[in-house]
């Protein structure tokens, strides 16, 4: 599982590659022509809905790479719950700096705290189960250290960060390799070839394939578009040997009724494909 978010230098890459997208070699023209660049101001960060905040470190890195006078003050910290309407954050320091970061700024923090408040919707609903969310690895390009990170803020947990990181033995390496057993066999033999210790993880497309792995020393046995009872018949021929995770066409609508079959895992891809941002403004005041 990935825990950390990755060195800082990672992330001011995507920052500054996110304002050279903006601003290019020239800037901010409207703020440059309506602003000296020593004038002074102050604005403030309001919150357009209910949600959870993520990203607040990724938008005050925003404003330290711009301008470091820039002082930004949060009244809230990550994963703290926001109502419509809040006054979250404030802003004080030169206004071209201020105007020139609002929209890059905004775009982080409304991204993250839209994954983050979606997550947090799943992990409700299902807060009576001993059952956990996962997210996977269907991320935006370059930005999924930024989304896992959501993920994990709006009470979540990652899955696997990349393919590097575990073995999760898939229908297409199934198939590949000549069946789940071959498969199976195959990558645990590597692994103590080489003396590699990873989780394993393999995904199942019905109890039949559980009946043939059940007795390999598996981490994890993922459950991929089982019906309701045969998760639950999975579940009981399973019975603690390893964990046991579901995937696919999981809902807001349907998770509670997954959860309760008593799985350990559902992984929901559209935490971080689907989910819409928060909406969020920067405001200034009177100069």
């Amino acid at each position: 599982m990935y825990n950390n978010l990755p060195p800082n230098s990672n992330l001011d890459t995507l920052i500054n590659s996110a304002l050279e997208e903006d601003l290019d070699d020239v800037g901010d023209l409207t703020s440059q022509s309506l602003f000296s660049s020593q004038e002074n101001g102050k604005a403030v960060l309001i919150t357009k809905s209910n949600g959870i905040i993520s990203g607040i470190s990724v938008f005050i890195r925003v404003y330290e790479l711009i301008d470091n006078n820039i002082d930004v003050s949060f009244s809230v910290k990550e994963g703290d719950s926001m109502k419509k309407g809040n006054i979250i954050a404030e802003l004080r320091g030169r206004i071209q700096s201020i105007l020139k970061g609002e929209r890059i700024s905004l775009n982080f923090l409304q991204r993250m705290s839209g994954i983050a408040t979606f997550t947090h919707k799943f992990v409700e609903k299902i807060a009576h189960t001993g059952t956990k969310i996962l997210d996977t690895r269907k991320t935006t390009p370059g930005y999924r250290f930024l989304e896992k990170q959501a993920v994990k803020q709006g009470g979540g947990v990652n899955h696997r960060f990349g393919l590097f990181d575990m073995i999760l033995i898939k229908e297409n390496h199934i198939t590949a390799a000549g069946g789940i057993v071959p498969a199976v066999t195959t990558c645990l033999n590597w692994m103590g070839k080489n003396q590699i210790s990873v989780k394993i993880e393999v995904e199942v497309q019905n109890c039949e394939q559980i009946q043939k792995i059940i007795n390999y020393p598996l981490h994890r046995i993922m459950l991929d578009n089982f019906s309701l009872t045969s998760m639950q018949e999975a579940v009981k021929l399973i019975n603690h040997k390893c964990e046991v995770e579901v995937s696919g066409n999981i809902t807001l609508e349907n998770v509670q009724t997954v959860a309760e079959t008593g799985v350990d895992f559902i992984s929901v891809g559209s935490l971080t494909h689907s989910a819409p941002s928060l909406d969020m403004t920067i405001l200034l005041g009177n100069k």
